[in-house]
């Protein structure tokens, strides 16, 4: 389709003025970098539905939503250049697609034209220290105090985390820890009286830390959605998201096979080019192959996404396999390189970093397989 080729082209562009400006720059510089290349370029309103201030997506969905088909062209493209790009393209829509679906007309109107001006930075906090796939297990706490809710709590692992504007939050209303029920959503000012955040690394660097809540004051107004809704609203954003994650996965594996062949044509052992040994030979045929399999999945699941079908064992299926196979193809690359593959600064090296979460992150290969498995056999 025209659209997605002009966004793949406008991505591609975007990458290759952005990726080597933004290699050597610590964590938030690089971030705020790479969002404002995004945002010159218009990519960030992709991530917010066109009906609160983003892209016209052009038939490709409905104006109340994002369409996945072209979240997954543009994060197959951005993550090809950057893995900084990638993650900052994505977390705007991660961060206000609660907002979109469960916010109030004025909070909708306040945020989301912002986020998708590059205006706003947004963050998405479930995680906590001992709730990952369990959302069930939330315990942060979120008590009602007149027309407003006080906050108290811990998020671990959140994208963004000091530099976002605002946080999504996913905090517990009523009922006891595994109660899936009493969880509620609300829209958190990073400004807000009791918010701190500590940054930590990861291997695969982008702003990421805990975030902890302290009897943080939030208006009613804030409330995404109804109250003990949260749990609903959080699969929602992820539902919509994930397919966009296998995209991300296969354009980290296009880029290791693309230097895994341009290595094995330039550098000679033994008299001859690397391209030349049979076993060599068969490992880009079987990359090439893997990685065809993956993108063919993921437009799967992207279009069924967007069509409103039932989409839960594609996305299971396409998230699974990508992340996999983009691990397997990237420890390929870095084998193909030798010593150069695990020299700090390489291009396999760095993808080889960034590749590893994709396999935990937003459901991870064994929650998929829990999925597939659920519309497989019921």
């Amino acid at each position: 389709m025209k659209a997605l080729e002009q966004l793949v082209a406008n991505a591609r562009k975007v990458g290759a003025a952005t990726e080597k400006r933004i290699e050597d720059l610590d964590e938030t510089r690089a971030a705020l970098a790479a969002l404002a290349a995004l945002r010159e370029a218009g990519l960030i309103a992709w991530t917010v539905p066109k009906e609160f201030g983003g892209a016209d997506a052009q038939d490709l969905c409905a104006a109340d939503t994002v369409s996945v088909r072209a979240l997954c062209a543009l994060r197959s493209e951005l993550a090809w250049h950057s893995g900084m790009l990638d993650v900052m393209f994505v977390m705007q829509g991660l961060g206000s697609f609660p907002i979109a679906i469960g916010g109030a007309d004025a909070l909708r109107a306040e945020v989301l034209p912002a986020v998708a001006r590059g205006e706003r930075i947004a963050a998405f906090a479930l995680t906590e220290p001992d709730a990952g796939s369990s959302l069930g297990d939330v315990a942060t706490r979120a008590v009602k105090n007149g027309d407003a809710w006080r906050l108290d709590g811990k998020k671990t692992f959140i994208s963004n985390a000091g530099v976002a504007h605002h946080y999504c939050v996913l905090a517990r209303t009523s009922g006891e820890i595994g109660d899936t029920k009493g969880l509620t959503m609300f829209f958190v000012p990073a400004e807000a009286r009791g918010v701190e955040v500590n940054r930590f690394e990861v291997i695969g660097p982008h702003p990421i830390g805990d975030v902890a809540f302290s009897k943080v004051e939030v208006p009613d107004t804030h409330r995404l959605g109804p109250e003990g809704g949260g749990l609903a609203i959080a699969i929602a954003t992820l539902n919509r998201f994930r397919p966009s994650v296998a995209a991300c996965a296969n354009g980290f594996a296009r880029r290791a096979l693309d230097e895994s062949m341009k290595r094995l044509l330039s550098r000679k052992q033994f008299g001859k080019p690397l391209a030349a040994f049979q076993s060599l030979r068969f490992d880009i045929a079987e990359m090439d192959m893997r990685l065809r399999a993956a993108e063919l999945l993921v437009d799967e699941a992207a279009r069924l996404s967007d069509e409103g079908g039932s989409a839960a064992a594609a996305v299971a299926r396409a998230k699974l396999f990508a992340t996999e196979n983009a691990g397997w193809i990237c420890d390929r690359a870095v084998q193909h390189f030798g010593g150069l593959g695990v020299k700090k600064g390489s291009v396999v090296e760095r993808i080889y970093r960034d590749v590893r979460a994709l396999r935990i992150y937003e459901g991870s290969s064994e929650i998929q397989k829990l999925i597939l498995a659920k519309e497989l056999l019921g």
